[in-house]
């Protein structure tokens, strides 16, 4: 997926819209790779990874909801 394929997930009582590298694809990642809950994005820009000190509130929240979201659907990597 690249960040022209943006898809919606409804979770929680809220549409989430996500592309690749953003907050709720990295928390969907985190989770199937089994990795710990550390909310992060891409940045374009750079081409690098930001973390929390450097997201939004908003960002935030999307990253543990993409990281739940996962949990809930037990997608792992095998």
């Amino acid at each position: 997926m690249d960040i022209t394929t943006v898809k919606e997930i409804f979770y929680r009582n809220k549409n989430y819209t996500f592309y690749h590298g953003c907050p709720f694809d990295r928390g969907m990642a985190d989770s199937y790779y089994e990795r710990p809950k550390i909310p992060n994005k891409l940045s374009y820009e750079s081409n690098k990874y930001l973390y929390e000190e450097s997201m939004t509130k908003e960002e935030i929240e999307n990253y543990y909801a993409g990281y739940d979201y996962n949990e809930m659907m037990g997608s792992k990597k095998q």
